[in-house]
């Protein structure tokens, strides 16, 4: 499961391409989590008016944080990249079947795990074990 808040730029370029390489990379399913997106504070809300002591006006900016766009879309993604659900950029609760038999499938098919070679390399944990 990974959460994400991809722009309005990034997101229709990157967000579903990333989700469907990890599943494919993993060889496992794909969850990710987006906030919703919401729209822009009204112009009205932004600023106040206050006078400085020489008489003349000051526009104060009363903002709390800026406004973010998230892309959205929540997505499930199968272990051979396909979106298997999805939303829109609202709010939403996405709800998929994982075929857990997919993931057994897909390592069968393509045995990334097997083609270790152990003549090329060792293999070391953090404190030198082999």
């Amino acid at each position: 499961i990974y959460p994400g808040a991809f722009n309005l730029t990034t997101g229709p370029a990157h967000w579903e391409l990333l989700q469907r390489a990890r599943a494919v990379d993993g060889q496992c399913y794909v969850l990710t989590a987006s906030p919703a997106r919401s729209a822009p504070p009204p112009d009205d809300d932004d600023s106040d008016t206050a006078k400085n002591g020489d008489g003349t006006e000051q526009i104060e900016t009363k903002k709390k944080y800026p406004h973010y766009s998230a892309w959205g879309h929540s997505t499930a993604v199968s272990p051979w990249g396909e979106v298997i659900a999805t939303c829109e950029e609202g709010p939403a609760v996405v709800i998929a079947d994982l075929d857990m038999d997919k993931v057994e499938e897909m390592r069968m098919a393509i045995p990334t795990t097997a083609q270790k070679r152990k003549d090329l390399y060792d293999l070391v944990d953090g404190r030198g074990n082999q």
